[in-house]
């Protein structure tokens, strides 16, 4: 008897590719691996066999294969239509089994994963009949409404572990073989692929010069599906100036998409991650943290000596605040995904204080081509050259085109009310800080108003040192956070950077330091940050190397376009070898978004809220493929949804730590405050009533 082997079952409708896909992985894996491959049309005993050929392939093939033993099954003589010689299928490391029902309820049990091939109805007959000739055509209508039958009564697709949409343009077998390694039944026996996988090396070119970012990110990536910007536009210039560390935040700029070869954009919701590979769709159940330790921080992929910033190309997106059913919160639902993030195999980086940009891209077949092509954009859009629209939205940088009129979810007495609830949690003794909040939302008619425009608008009005523009197919984020979330370095450095207290700015400078000088001597407000600083030391001492864990700066003041923060700074070091996904996970979501203690004050927010917060809340930035990250808190954030009907619905959250002194009316004027940076860069005022 064999070990039992890994049984990979390929399905779908007769015509859409599974025999052609079936060779094409079976002389991939048989690089690394014995291969047995079986196809069910040699087993289907005539035309109208389809059920008794699915039971015959169940009980004479896979049992015994999934035994590690040999299969002894009778072949179907299709021109004598009686049948045939009798066979064996011998056992492998991997079987592939194809055909129409091979993951067929009754076969499933014995299967390591099923892929599931689709095809246009029309491209399916035409391929079909030009497979088997004429001897197919007269039984065409026969077989099609019998594989209905069938998938009325057992729901294949719905079992899939991979769909792909097999274009027979010769992709389809490698999206799947890289879909196949995210499957963690696969693991084991993908090791030679994902060591190939990660083994490879990042090619870099350095450029002198600062090149326009909107024009260089449209001319780049505009026409992406998934695209993201990790757009530093706040001047280090002028952070250095404000005498913060901000200036530190504001260095670097990331510019990606989910092209090329090892491009993947990815959706986790409720438990389920999706990850697109090229037409593949992988689907694996489970905790989105889990599945993130699994792809990531696993080997050091390092940029050249004098490479400066520690993204060396990885995974790009965002965490959304429902990821703390993770992380001890209770389980909502949110009608955006948990999480979006894109693989980015090539990107570009804007060092904004060395003035230089560099060129990054995975050593694969097509990277001298994709250098090629990012060097002249660069060059054009350091030059002014103005760069086409795409589909991501992304124009020339011009003001928001329409003015939404946002209504809010809670009205002014509603919201001093749920202030109200908090302190009286507060004065039971159930939590310390709750921080509370809540959403505006708009809809516009379809092309009143531009995604990318409206980043546009929101950067030249609010420039932050982590300000960002994803764009995940119907989803966009445009976001101008100041705010760190958590850095982990690749050689385990670990930082906070929380806020607690915000002043608006004011136009005449005497009033302006005045606001500046009450925040930084506010009880109330140094109060909130030391509460949620504490949070933060606790939750990076997890994870940290003990006695690492120190307050380097506490209840600084940094000046933004819009408002004066209170910012406190946490350091730590990771402890060798400990997952960096968890090390994440346990301090999400951010302190300074939930309030003290973190799990009990989540269940009240629960309460009070009564709606998912989605993106807002959650975080913003990168996953390197040297172990580094750094996540900005998702705040001053607009979302914008492509609406069924046509159309563009937007959300703004905003929010404020109550405490047990907290006033009602300076609390509501506070949320009004935050939200004047992006409301004005659209146009819009914060909603009355």
């Amino acid at each position: 008897m064999s070990p039992a082997p890994v049984i990979i079952a390929i399905d779908g409708r007769s015509g859409a590719g599974k025999t052609t896909l079936a060779i094409e992985l079976a002389a991939r894996l048989r690089e690394h691996h014995k291969v047995s491959l079986f196809h069910l049309e040699d087993i289907y005993p005539g035309w109208n066999g389809l059920a008794a050929g699915i039971e015959r392939y169940a009980t004479t093939v896979l049992a015994p294969l999934h035994r590690g033993l040999p299969a002894e099954w009778v072949s179907w003589d299709w021109a004598a239509h009686y049948d045939g010689d009798p066979r064996t299928t011998q056992p492998a490391e991997i079987v592939l089994v194809e055909g129409v029902g091979a993951a067929a309820a009754a076969a499933r049990p014995f299967l390591s994963a099923v892929i599931w091939t689709e095809a246009p109805e029309q491209d399916r007959r035409s391929r079909a009949l030009a497979r088997d000739g004429d001897s197919y055509e007269p039984y065409w209508d026969q077989w099609a409404a019998q594989e209905q039958d069938w998938l009325a009564e057992d729901d294949v697709p719905a079992h899939a572990d991979v769909r792909v949409l097999n274009r027979a343009d010769g992709t389809a077998p490698a999206d799947v073989m890289q879909a196949l390694q995210y499957l963690p039944a696969l693991s084991p026996v993908l090791l030679p692929e994902l060591a190939a996988r990660r083994g490879l090396e990042v090619r870099a070119e350095r450029l002198d010069g600062t090149p326009d970012a909107a024009r260089l990110f449209a001319a780049l990536f505009g026409r992406s599906a998934n695209a993201v910007w990790l757009d530093s536009s706040l001047d280090p210039r002028d952070a250095a100036a404000d005498g913060s560390t901000a200036a530190d935040r504001s260095r670097f700029s990331i510019l990606a998409d989910d092209g090329g070869p090892f491009g993947q954009s990815v959706r986790h919701s409720s438990g389920e991650t999706q990850v697109s590979v090229g037409d593949a769709v992988v689907r694996a159940e489970g905790p989105f943290f889990r599945w993130l330790d699994g792809v990531w921080g696993h080997r050091a992929l390092r940029g050249p000596a004098d490479y400066p910033c520690e993204f060396t190309l990885g995974w790009l997106g965002y965490l959304g605040y429902e990821l703390k059913r993770e992380t001890g919160g209770s389980d909502v639902t949110a009608e955006s995904p948990d999480a979006c993030l894109l693989f980015a195999g090539r990107a570009v980086v804007l060092d904004h204080v060395k003035g230089t940009v560099w060129l990054l891209a995975l050593d694969t077949a097509d990277a001298g081509d994709w250098l090629e092509t990012a060097r002249t954009a660069a060059v054009e859009a350091g030059n002014g050259q103005p760069a086409a629209a795409g589909g991501s939205g992304a124009v020339e940088p011009s003001a928001a085109q329409a003015r939404p009129d946002f209504g809010a979810r809670d009205s002014e007495a509603s919201y001093k009310a749920k202030i109200t609830q908090a302190q009286h949690e507060i004065t039971e003794g159930n939590t310390y800080e709750v921080c509370l909040t809540t959403a505006l939302a708009a809809e516009l008619p379809a092309a009143a108003l531009a995604p990318f425009q409206a980043y546009a608008a929101l950067r030249r009005r609010n420039p932050a040192p982590f300000a960002s523009y994803l764009h995940f197919g119907n989803l966009t984020v445009a976001s101008t956070s100041p705010e760190r979330f958590l850095r982990i370095a690749a050689d385990g450095g670990m930082r906070a950077e929380p806020i607690k207290g915000t002043r608006h700015r004011d136009q005449d400078p005497a009033r302006d330091a005045l606001l500046r000088q009450e925040l930084e001597s506010s009880p109330k407000d140094r109060a909130e940050n030391i509460m949620i600083v504490d949070l933060l030391r606790n939750d990076l001492s997890h994870f940290a190397v003990p006695g690492s864990v120190s307050v380097s700066r506490l209840c600084a003041i940094e000046s933004y376009a819009t408002v004066h923060q209170m910012v406190s700074t946490i350091d730590a070091r990771l402890r060798p070898g400990m997952p960096r996904a968890e090390a994440v996970a346990a301090c999400f979501p951010a302190g300074s978004m939930t309030g003290a203690p973190k799990v009990s004050t989540m269940a009240i927010l629960d309460r009070l809220e009564g709606a998912p917060r989605g993106v807002y809340s959650g975080a913003i930035g990168y996953f390197s493929l040297n172990g580094a990250t750094d996540l900005a808190v998702a705040i001053r954030t607009l979302v914008l949804t492509e609406l069924a009907g046509g159309g563009t619905g937007l959300s703004l959250g905003v929010g404020g730590a109550i405490t047990a002194d907290s006033s009602p009316q300076e609390e509501y004027e506070e949320i009004r405050t935050k939200a004047f940076g992006v409301l004005s860069a659209l146009g819009a005022e914060f909603p009355t009533g």
